[in-house]
């Protein structure tokens, strides 16, 4: 049986989970771009140009928010 960390969120970890969410809140932005480019139609055609302006959005908010945190576990540790 591995031993158990001392705390059962290190810095690392925490580390790791933005970096993951930094490349999910990018590759969302990105495939909200492509559905937008890609949409034949405008609003209210159900081809889903609302859903990829909101993704696009939210992508751009996460992606903003990730940086934000990898900024501070690079000044602290």
């Amino acid at each position: 049986m591995p031993a158990r960390p001392s705390a059962p969120w290190s810095p690392l970890s925490w580390r790791r989970g933005a970096a993951a969410a930094l490349g999910a809140a990018i590759a969302g932005t990105a495939l909200g771009a492509v559905v937008a480019a890609t949409a034949s139609g405008g609003l209210g055609t159900g081809n889903g140009l609302g859903g990829a302006f909101v993704a696009m959005l939210v992508g751009l908010a996460g992606t903003v928010l990730c940086a934000r945190e990898l900024r501070r576990f690079r000044r602290v540790g």
